[in-house]
């Protein structure tokens, strides 16, 4: 059910049907459930369970009162998630790196880039390790390697820049996994396919793209996505990045429509690049043939 916000193409307030509490993926295999935005529970068989950029937050914003407000609520309540052996924060901007949901997760470990640990710590968060590009941590069984994106990193008017912005490469003994993060297309999707590929699960994003000529810079289009997937060899894509928080200018329903079309015009199977619904939970192989 949607309520439609004033003169806009985007709802006030969407409500999903309920979707049933994910279960644990058998061997071999990942369980994936989209939370929304960029948020992912992702618990690996055998391997960590893991959060990516959480944000359980009504505002992506310095303020509590003001900035692009939820048109979804989570598609999994904080309490309601299994222990998380870490979190994958990709880069700073309010949408990705949200303190308020930190504080309350209070993870073990937070994996993310060069320059974030220290704003975290002036929010009271700690156990950040900061990687570089193509930096590899462990985590239980898994390599997490830190890689690079297309994008840019702000908290203020001043700090353009000054940390570092990319996506995740999750390796296990029975496949791997790509979280690409925030980013535009590029030549680093074909790097990333060729140097930490092939991927059996990838979540790249769709949203947040209109209009074009100002954000292609720091955001793909779904035709582009499309190509992401190709070119960073994933077999199965996961899409991300929409119908959550009104950044851009396209309708809330347009990022998943023109993916699906770009989809069946390039003769592809809906499982080579799904669109879950808000709180689903995806149970996929880790092992995959070469994408």
């Amino acid at each position: 059910m949607m309520r439609e916000g004033r003169g806009s193409s985007w709802p006030r307030q969407v409500t999903d049907a309920p979707e049933p509490p994910p279960a644990a993926p058998p061997p071999g295999h990942a369980a994936i459930t989209f939370i929304g935005h960029a948020t992912f529970l992702i618990r690996i068989a055998g391997g960590p369970t893991l959060l990516t950029d959480p944000i359980w937050s009504d505002r992506c914003s310095p303020f509590a009162f003001a900035g692009p407000r939820r048109a979804r609520s989570p598609g999994l309540a904080l309490e309601a998630l299994p222990p998380i052996d870490a979190v994958l924060l990709s880069h700073n901007h309010y949408d990705h790196m949200d303190v308020r949901t930190l504080r309350l997760l209070d993870p073990p470990r937070i994996i993310t880039g060069l320059g974030n640990a220290p704003i975290l710590a002036r929010n009271g968060i700690g156990r950040a390790e900061e990687l570089d590009w193509w930096d590899e941590v462990r985590i239980g069984s898994a390599a997490i390697t830190y890689l690079p994106a297309r994008h840019f990193s702000a908290r203020g008017i001043r700090d353009r820049g000054w940390a570092l912005w990319g996506g995740f490469a999750i390796r296990t003994p029975g496949g791997s996994l790509f979280f690409a993060g925030d980013t535009a297309y590029g030549g680093h999707l074909a790097r990333i396919g060729a140097e930490a590929g092939p991927f059996a699960i990838g979540l790249i994003p769709i949203g947040a793209y209109e209009p074009n000529w100002f954000m292609r810079t720091v955001h793909m289009n779904p035709g582009e996505a499309l190509r992401a997937r190709a070119e960073s060899r994933t077999a199965t894509a996961i899409a991300m990045h929409f119908g959550t928080f009104k950044l851009t200018q396209e309708a809330i329903d347009e990022p998943p429509r023109l993916l699906e079309a770009a989809r069946d015009a390039a003769g592809l199977p809906p499982e080579a690049f799904i669109v879950p619904r808000f709180g689903q939970t995806l149970t996929l192989p880790l092992a995959s043939p070469r994408a």
